[in-house]
């Protein structure tokens, strides 16, 4: 049996924590910022958690699973 690539597109973008945890960047803060408030374009910079839904696929193409 092969072994499992991982999906190097998502590797890109979702980060694990050391307690396991996937967290992603927020969308919406590349364009049409001038009508976007200040304080909710400093909410973007901060990281968040992978739904849980999404998590199961994402850890397979990690290689997690």
């Amino acid at each position: 049996m092969p072994k499992m690539k991982t999906h190097r597109g998502t590797a890109k973008r979702v980060r694990v924590t050391g307690s396991g945890k996937l967290m992603r960047a927020k969308a919406f803060k590349s364009h049409i910022l001038t009508k976007k408030s200040q304080k909710r374009k400093r909410n973007f910079r901060h990281e968040t958690e992978v739904a849980p839904a999404d998590a199961k696929v994402v850890k397979r193409q990690l290689g997690l699973r």
